[in-house]
């Protein structure tokens, strides 16, 4: 027969650590504080260090005004003698002057002044230098200026003619002026309607009236200057015919005049 199994062996915890009380932990730290109070007491003790004796230590003394270098610090140790420069015996004492005493025979002759002779030069200087003063003159006189007047004259001094319509801006070639009118009163301006090839030839030339003036203003001698002068005009070449006016202002001379 087999034998039973023998049962497995049990294993007991291991027992807690001993705790330290309050008792150990107030032990323990009044041990501390007598441990630190007795290395204070024996290590604490104040000991004076002796005291060593002094060598070689400068002195200062106070200098008299009869030392060296107080001397040295007047500022005219070289710029006059001094009494300790020189022995006692070279040093003497300039004896003193009496002051020698005149007795005058006669009291003394005091000069006499002239008062009309007081002031002769100068006013003999200021009669032969006569000295101009200039006038006092604070603020300068005004300068009078005449302002500049352009004068236009109200009428026209030269006939003159103009393009209207279409010929406004067209080119004219030749130089034509228009000459004065020989008349004693003012006269109607003269309007040419006129046609212009596109050579630039007037082909057509006719008076106009725009009624702005009555017949008696125009003057016949004029108004054939000014289709004599416009059928002499030449424009310059264009694409087609073009028709526009021009307008003749005439400047009058009259027939009495010098």
């Amino acid at each position: 027969m087999n034998a039973a199994p023998a049962e497995p062996p049990v294993f007991a915890p291991p027992p807690p650590a001993a705790s330290w009380g309050w008792k150990k932990f107030l032990l323990v730290f009044l041990l501390a504080v007598a441990a630190h109070l007795a290395f204070v007491f024996l290590f604490g003790a104040k000991k004076t260090p002796p005291r060593r004796t002094v060598k070689n230590v400068p002195v200062f003394h106070l200098a008299d005004n009869a030392s060296e270098l107080v001397r040295l610090t007047d500022p005219t140790l070289f710029a006059r003698p001094h009494a300790e420069d020189f022995p006692a015996g070279l040093m003497s004492v300039t004896p003193a002057l009496a002051a020698t005493e005149f007795h005058w025979t006669e009291a003394p002759p005091f000069l006499t002044n002239d008062v009309q002779s007081l002031g002769a030069a100068f006013r003999a200087f200021m009669q032969t230098n006569q000295l101009e003063t200039p006038p006092l003159r604070f603020k300068p006189e005004p300068q009078l200026a005449a302002p500049a007047i352009n004068l236009d004259p109200g009428l026209p001094q030269n006939s003159s003619w103009s393009l209207a319509g279409a010929l406004a801006g067209r080119r004219v070639l030749n130089d034509v002026s228009a000459p004065s009118q020989s008349v004693n009163d003012v006269i109607a301006p003269s309007r040419v309607q006129l046609l212009v090839s596109p050579d630039g030839d007037v082909v057509s030339a006719v008076l106009v009236d725009d009624g702005e003036y009555a017949a008696t203003d125009h003057y016949a001698p004029a108004d054939q200057t000014a289709l004599a002068l416009t059928r002499t005009l030449r424009f310059a070449p264009a694409d087609q015919l073009a028709f526009g006016e021009i307008i003749f202002n005439w400047h009058t001379v009259p027939t009495n005049a010098p």
